[in-house]
């Protein structure tokens, strides 16, 4: 019988659960963003799903900063700073 394998969304729970110490060193309000961070990687399951030839981390970390991009590009919209 063959091993089954875990699905992205149980990939990206245990990413987050293997840093948990490192998460309970962090101050109060950084856990929160910590959790955040992880939540919106959770939005690109299907993205990190397609990323087999890569670590899981490596694709949840850069589902982490597409998200980041997406803040960044609203805040200098919002300035009205020239796009790139």
């Amino acid at each position: 019988m063959g091993r089954t394998l875990p699905t992205t969304t149980q990939l990206i729970h245990d990413e987050q659960r293997a840093f948990l110490k490192f998460r309970r060193g962090l101050r109060k309000e950084d856990q929160l963003l910590f959790d955040v961070l992880f939540a919106r990687a959770r939005k690109h399951i299907m993205a990190i799903a397609q990323a087999d030839h890569v670590l899981p981390f490596e694709a949840i970390m850069l589902a982490m900063l597409i998200e980041l991009m997406h803040d960044v590009s609203a805040l200098k919209e919002k300035a009205n700073v020239p796009k790139i």
